[in-house]
């Protein structure tokens, strides 16, 4: 079966996945929110099989569900409908088809852990205990005192637990009060939500992303969760009080893990990758849920918020690629729209460093749009918060609009992605940070995005090569070849605010942060503050040379 599937799953190891956050990627009908519409009317912008598209072969679709938007789509209502501010089901198909015809694969954002309290389910759930829907989620008695049946906590702020007046019992909820968790112990449950991936990968989707994996099944006894020795009160997220080894976790997600890879199997080229902030060890366990590894991979966010060293980031990747099994396809994850952007927590020259590390490592890169323009947060007053989850905890800075603001494509005063009113502000700095500024910039964010994407697709060392990590003697450079029989690449990554040299081979600068790079020479390799390089050492004759050492 892994032969079989690994065929079916080329794709995965030869694309880049592109993450589209739809209200904010393009507005096609002047209401200030973006639509599926609008992504359609980018999907040239995306891969027009040019050299002067960006070249991804794969898009996730956050939620476009119906929805009361509480958490803008992440509080579904019917898991198989689209909701109206984005279009219809009509444009939807539209969208597959014509992604499609540009070779462009689509994800969507699969929510199993939770549905809106005015999904139909949940109110027949709540109308008296012995409804039939009644276990479809988790409800409990309060304790003798009234208050919540455990301490588990909601990540977005107080009790997970809401008290229905009417019934007198408690329900959980994870993360809003209108987002009700589902009980995923329950067989019913399980057969309607697999039967969702099932009615998706009909109208011709090639996967999903699973949103909050991690909690999708709880302590079957709900034991109160233990608190956190390192929890600094006024300074830390009050989530972070406790250790979620009750609430989260639980060994059984395996299974269910297994259950959607089944559903995915029936597929021909389906893939799934679920969302879990998780260590090495944790992700391997998700990994090895599915019996076909080809099928599923969890997102790795640990380069996100990673000590700025060389070391650092070379000790984790170092790690991480010798935990996995030879059919394991790592990906590596540097901002979404729940984490704040690239550029503003790093700066722009640390950003785009990394942007060439994430397209050049093994595996398959993921990049948050706007990512590829050198995007930043926008400033957005608290007062002014649209975010749930900043409303809800403030003063934590937990809002997570400045990170979803509307994608700039050119200069003018609305960035052209709406003749309306955006639903955001547009960021301040969309006079000169837009794709129409940066697409003949030599320089620019864009450019050296398009260059590594398009030579990914007909590099045999980016696309097959093994990582080797390398050790120049200089810990201010992060180094590391990708080699297979037909090429051998050298990344090199300067870490620090300084200029370094390092002895290295010579060969073909092929790409670099900095458009008026020093091209090898003389055995050595000349980097300015922050700047990498791609630099091709062989190609053809490589196995011959490999064969020598």
């Amino acid at each position: 079966m892994i032969n079989d599937t690994a065929a079916k799953q080329l794709w995965i190891r030869e694309t880049v996945l592109y993450h589209i956050y739809p209200r904010s990627f393009q507005d096609s009908n002047g209401d200030g929110i973006g639509d599926l519409q609008g992504i359609i009317d980018r999907l040239d912008y995306l891969n027009d099989s040019s050299n002067e598209s960006l070249g991804v072969k794969a898009i996730w679709l956050s939620p476009i569900f119906r929805s009361p938007m509480v958490d803008f789509g992440y509080d579904i209502v019917d898991y198989e409908l689209i909701d109206p501010v984005f279009g219809d089901m009509a444009t939807f198909d539209r969208l597959v088809t014509e992604a499609h015809k540009r070779g462009i694969k689509v994800l969507l954002d699969f929510v199993p852990n939770h549905t809106s309290t005015q999904h139909d389910w949940f109110k027949e759930s709540r109308q008296d205990y012995n409804n039939y829907k009644r276990d479809w989620y988790i409800w409990k008695p309060p304790k003798p005192d009234g208050s919540p049946p455990n301490n588990w906590l909601s990540v977005f702020g107080g009790s997970a637990w809401q008290l229905d007046e009417a019934t007198g019992e408690y329900y959980l909820h994870s993360f809003l009060p209108e987002q009700a968790d589902l009980n995923w112990r329950n067989l019913e449950v399980k057969k309607h939500m697999l039967n969702v991936l099932r009615f998706w990968l009909k109208r011709g989707v090639s996967g999903f992303r699973t949103d909050a994996i991690y909690n999708l099944i709880k302590d079957a006894e709900l034991r109160d969760d233990p608190p956190n020795p390192a929890y600094r009160p006024g300074q830390d997220d009050p989530y972070d009080a406790l250790l979620h080894t009750h609430s989260s976790g639980q060994d059984e997600l395996s299974g269910t893990l297994a259950n959607f890879c089944e559903i995915l199997g029936e597929n021909s080229d389906a893939y799934l990758v679920s969302e879990a902030y998780v260590d090495i060890p944790e992700m391997i366990k998700l990994y090895h849920a599915c019996p076909d590894h080809q099928i599923h991979s969890p997102f790795n966010f640990n380069l996100i918020g990673r000590e700025w060293s060389a070391p650092s980031y070379r000790d984790f990747i170092d790690r991480f690629e010798g935990a996995l099994d030879p059919n394991d396809w790592p990906n590596y994850v540097l901002g979404n729209h729940d984490r704040s952007r690239l550029v503003s927590r790093l700066g722009s020259n640390r950003a785009k460093l990394l942007g060439m590390m994430q397209l050049t490592l093994r595996g398959m890169p993921v990049i948050y749009y706007g990512e590829e323009i050198g995007m930043q947060d926008e400033s957005i007053p608290e007062n002014q918060q649209l975010d749930p989850w900043g409303r809800r905890v403030p003063g934590f800075g937990l809002g997570r609009d400045p990170e979803r603001t509307p994608m700039k494509w050119d200069a003018s005063k609305k960035a052209g992605f709406t003749t309306g009113v955006p639903w955001l502000s547009i960021s301040s700095n969309h006079a000169t940070c837009n794709v129409e500024a940066e697409k003949d910039d030599p320089n620019s964010f864009l450019n050296m995005y398009r260059t590594l994407i398009h030579y990914r697709q007909r590099s045999p060392g980016l696309l097959t090569g093994r990582y080797e990590s390398q050790n120049c003697g200089n810990e201010a450079i992060f180094t590391y070849k990708r080699i297979c029989s037909d090429e051998i690449l050298q990344i090199a990554l300067n870490f620090s605010n300084q200029p370094q040299t390092f002895e290295a081979e010579d060969g073909t600068l092929i790409c670099s942060t900095h458009a008026d790079a020093r091209a090898p020479d003389d055995n050595k390799i000349f980097l300015r503050a922050y700047e990498g390089q791609v630099i091709q050492i062989y190609t053809a004759k490589v196995s011959k040379i490999l064969g020598k050492k």
